[in-house]
């Protein structure tokens, strides 16, 4: 049956709320759950998410990273600044004077490797805290929404 053709929904069955509220929401309350755990190595769990890209596709130029994170350039220097005060990553010249290339050091790698034990620890609070069904339920559901959501021209995908 096409939309056109469908039966109206029922109120009583229509979402309530605003759907982008209890998205951040969510969000929120996983990130606290994930930053709680993976804050015992000493990163932040975005700082977590950034070494975990570089030591998988790196060495990168920033623009390349930005968009494998899907993030824009203006996070991820905001968000680069303090991985390289602390070692744990390095800009180099690239391959032309004009361009860098983001690396992870050795420091990053130990620091990643602790890091990723704790995010271990709370990926299996989440599983048990929401049942193993109900995640991965979530992931689908959120995999499928994101294919129906295509980016809008010009909006940043962070």
């Amino acid at each position: 049956m096409n939309s056109a053709t469908a039966l109206p929904t029922p109120v009583h069955l229509r979402p309530q709320g605003c759907t982008n509220l209890k998205l951040r929401q969510l969000m929120r309350r996983v990130a606290q759950h994930y930053d709680a755990e993976v804050g015992k190595s000493g990163l932040k769990g975005t700082q977590y998410s950034l070494l975990s890209y570089v030591v998988k596709f790196g060495p990168l130029r920033p623009g390349d990273l930005a968009r494998e994170m899907k993030i824009d350039a203006s996070t991820l220097t905001r968000n680069l600044k303090p991985m390289v005060a602390n070692g744990w990553l390095e800009l180099a010249p690239g391959s032309d004077g004009r361009s860098r290339l983001v690396s992870v050091t050795d420091a990053g790698r130990d620091k990643r490797t602790e890091a990723q034990r704790r995010w271990r620890v709370a990926q299996e609070g989440i599983n048990q805290l929401l049942g193993v069904e109900r995640v991965l339920a979530l992931h689908a559901l959120i995999d499928e929404s994101l294919e129906c959501l295509s980016p809008l021209p010009g909006a940043d995908d962070e």
